[in-house]
């Protein structure tokens, strides 16, 4: 893709290092969808249920490679601003650790039946 938007044949795109397996999205199963939507409308109500690709640390990748679907809940609210993501400033507001706290909890005991 970087090759064909840059458009120049003096240029070349090369992959200097090996990070694993490609992603690959699981499929979104209503078992695991369902759930997750049900409470999201209680916890957050009017807010859509958004597939998306985590950008951190997880073991997914590695278990989609061999088959095993991985999904992860949704995180915690915060300011746009990132609230100093991994930061000396980095802060939650409390009221979002609360509710997410909730959701989680409803979450696992809705998939563990």
């Amino acid at each position: 893709t970087l090759e064909r938007v840059i458009a120049d044949p003096r240029m070349t795109v090369k992959q200097v290092d090996d990070r694993g397996p490609a992603a690959v999205p699981p499929p979104l199963d209503p078992k695991i969808v369902q759930p997750a939507e049900r409470l999201l409308a209680r916890y957050y109500p009017g807010v859509p249920l958004a597939p998306m690709m985590s950008t951190g640390a997880t073991d997914g990748i590695y278990l989609e490679a061999i088959g095993i679907p991985s999904y992860g809940p949704p995180g915690l609210y915060g300011d746009p601003d990132g609230n100093g993501t991994h930061g000396l400033n980095e802060r939650a507001i409390v009221k979002a650790v609360y509710t997410g706290r909730d959701y989680l909890y409803d979450l696992v005991k809705a998939y563990a039946g």
